[in-house]
Order: structure tokens, then C-alpha cells, then sequence
């Protein structure tokens, strides 16, 4: 299994942003190999979190290969600041297993 995390500081976003986060977010849940997301906010240091989870690495690299994915990184920084992608590999979970991945908004204006 694989993640991606996108750690960002928002700035406005605006309707477009919305759409387009919003379509690549339906498009990567599309992707075979998909397993879940996650979205976190730190009160703290203002700081967003965006976790997708995959079950293999070509499943990952799909998402990063979309053109949409790649036309909003190409203007982003008109609704990010500083960020950081860490993909990582997960070598094992454990807890609840009904403990599932979701989804939860907590994108500001969403």
C-alpha cells in the first residue's frame, strides 16, 4: 500500500478552485487501486493535510499523471502557499479494522 500527502498553506480559494479540487478528487476515487482518503487541518499551524491511500504505486503515479492534476499545479500558486508531497510506503497497519478510510472535509469554504 501506498500514500501521497499533500501538506499545504491555503490562501482564497476560490470557485475554481473548488471544481477543480472537487473533479480530481471524484477522478482519483475513479482510479483502480484506490483505497481512501483522508483530509486534516491544523488549528495549530494553519497547516492542510490531503492523504490518498493505494494499493499499488501505478495506481498513485495515474493520479499524478492526469492532466487536470497537472493544469492546477501549474496555478496553484494562486490558492496555495508553502507546500510538501511526501509519498510513502506502508509496510503494515493495525487497529480497528472498522476503522475505515474516508473522507472529511476540511478544506476552508468547502
Amino acid at each position: 500500500m501506498f500514500s501521497s500527502t499533500f501538506i499545504f498553506e491555503a490562501k482564497d480559494f476560490d470557485a475554481e478552485f473548488h471544481e477543480r479540487n472537487d473533479s480530481i478528487a471524484e477522478s482519483a476515487r475513479a482510479i483502480d487501486g484506490f483505497l481512501g482518503e483522508e483530509e486534516w487541518h491544523s488549528a495549530e499551524t494553519g497547516l492542510y493535510a490531503e492523504v490518498y491511500y493505494w494499493s499499488t504505486r501505478e495506481a498513485l503515479t495515474e493520479l499524478i499523471g492526469m492532466t487536470e492534476h497537472r493544469e492546477a499545479k501549474q496555478r496553484a500558486d494562486r490558492w496555495i502557499g508553502r507546500y510538501k508531497v511526501v509519498i510513502a510506503e506502508i509496510l503494515s497497519t493495525y487497529g480497528d479494522k472498522d476503522l475505515a478510510l474516508h473522507h472529511q472535509p476540511a478544506l476552508p469554504g468547502a
